[in-house]
């Protein structure tokens, strides 16, 4: 299920800057985290970005609960 999910956050040169971010659209992942912080429902955050999905939502949780953790997250191209 991680392994899933984590295939959802895309780290492209060039992209944005290469931050991660969902399925290589430009949509960071950081934007998410903040959207969740400042009180947004997933419901709300699928409504205003409709392109999004609820396993983004879920990937970006995960992916930044790693990141925290200090764990090591590798990309296949």
């Amino acid at each position: 299920m991680e392994t899933e999910l984590l295939k959802r956050i895309t780290i492209i040169p060039g992209l944005m800057g290469g931050k991660p971010t969902i399925r290589g659209m430009r949509f960071p992942v950081k934007d998410i985290i903040e959207l969740l912080a400042s009180g947004m429902s997933n419901a709300q955050i699928l409504e205003e970005h409709p392109a999004l999905e609820e396993e983004d939502i879920k990937a970006s949780l995960l992916y930044a609960a790693l990141r925290l953790g200090n764990t090591t997250i590798l990309h296949a191209a």
